[in-house]
């Protein structure tokens, strides 16, 4: 809220943006954008925000710009791995696996969500996906995320009655 820029939020949070600054500071500023996603100018590109909810987050968002071709993921796709690695592009999904796969079973919230993504992220022509934390995926490593993704048990898919318990 230090500057004059717009604030691109998903619309369910909208109406708690104003609650972290004084009042009428984000007046006129913020952009609110639709559970069903949006094109977003920015310059002479236009973004796409798709959308992701429950993958790691509810009213969750991801942007796609169709002129690189790179998907900005957020948390889908995150791997821990070795800083050294960071700037290495992994070109097989083997290569960030084990730094991915237990971080997704717990925060993503079910394979449901996970397959809809998938099957809205198969068809994009994506050259690069790139999460917010660790190593970026492209090449084959994009389509066997996209796969792994689709089939991952997760999230609400694992809880048993044993986990909601009175210690």
């Amino acid at each position: 809220m230090g500057t004059n820029c717009k604030v691109v939020v998903p619309a369910l949070w909208e109406r708690f943006i104003p609650h972290f600054t004084r009042q009428g500071k984000t007046a006129g500023r913020i952009v609110p954008v639709p559970d069903k996603g949006m094109n977003l100018q920015l310059g002479s590109i236009t973004l796409k925000a798709l959308p992701a909810h429950f993958l790691h987050a509810e009213g969750n968002f991801q942007f796609y710009d169709p002129k690189s071709r790179i998907l900005f993921s957020g948390d889908l796709g995150a791997n821990l791995c070795d800083v050294a690695d960071l700037d290495v592009p992994a070109k097989r999904l083997g290569d960030v696996l084990p730094h991915m796969e237990a971080f997704h079973r717990r925060y993503m919230n079910s394979n449901r969500v996970c397959r809809y993504w998938a099957q809205m992220a198969a068809g994009m022509d994506i050259e690069m996906l790139v999460p917010q934390h660790g190593r970026a995926l492209t090449g084959k490593a994009i389509a066997e995320f996209i796969r792994w993704i689709s089939e991952l048990q997760c999230g609400i898919d694992l809880m048993q009655q044993s986990d909601y318990r009175v210690p």
